[in-house]
């Protein structure tokens, strides 16, 4: 599937908005293309399978091409359009399916510029925009997958352990968890600063050097 401009030409069809503009109400069908951050994505598909040629298709094609609309439930107005290429036999919800996988690509996308730096490039050649590229999505990967395996081991361990019982009953009062103890009451503590213990003796006090000051601050000991 191949999202395209509303003037696309369509052999046999002129412009893609027009033909999809003879299409009558019942062509038009509710669907979702596929869970986003508010719940499923529905709109109103309208699909046309194009009529073979032979010249690029051959007599007896294995695939066939496809022209797709999808349209705005509130905002009948705004309409995007796809061509598709598919193999005989699939029907409009694979069409759908794959055409709302999009908004999962972009979303891909917009992750491994903010974690991974894939659009911080500063080159002029594709060899070099291609490593830069492979290295910063096999780095969106492994964030991808570590993210997971942690979410994973995260709702493993807050799983109580009497939900793993078979019947969906509770189980017997033997194997039911046990309420916390209550803490233990704290002690009044009368004391906020422990007085240090008293010398044994008086010590003898010693006299300190005889100095004398200088200029500049510093200070020279008397010579015996």
């Amino acid at each position: 599937m191949l999202a395209v401009p509303k003037s696309q030409q369509v052999p046999r069809y002129g412009r893609i908005d027009h033909l999809f503009t003879q299409a009558p109400d019942e062509a038009w069908e509710k669907r979702s293309c596929g869970e986003g951050a508010k719940g499923p994505r529905v709109y109103h598909w309208a699909a046309v399978q194009l009529p073979v040629i032979e010249d690029f298709d051959g007599e007896c094609p294995t695939h066939y091409r496809w022209a797709l609309a999808r349209r705005s439930v509130s905002r009948p107005d705004e309409i995007a359009y796809y061509l598709g290429y598919a193999p005989a036999g699939t029907g409009v919800d694979q069409l759908v399916r794959i055409a709302g996988r999009r908004w999962a690509i972009e979303e891909c996308f917009q992750a491994a510029k903010n974690e991974c730096g894939l659009d911080e490039y500063e080159v002029r050649r594709y060899v070099g925009w291609m490593r830069h590229v492979t290295l910063a999505m096999l780095a969106h990967a492994f964030l991808a997958v570590t993210a997971a395996q942690a979410a994973a081991k995260g709702d493993a361990e807050t799983v109580p352990p009497w939900s793993a019982h078979r019947s969906g009953s509770p189980p017997a009062p033997g194997n039911w968890p046990r309420a916390p103890a209550p803490p233990a009451p704290l002690r009044p503590r009368h004391e906020l600063v422990t007085l240090a213990a008293k010398a044994s003796g008086r010590r003898q006090s010693l006299p300190l050097p005889a100095t004398v000051p200088l200029v500049g601050g510093a200070l020279r000991r008397h010579r015996p």
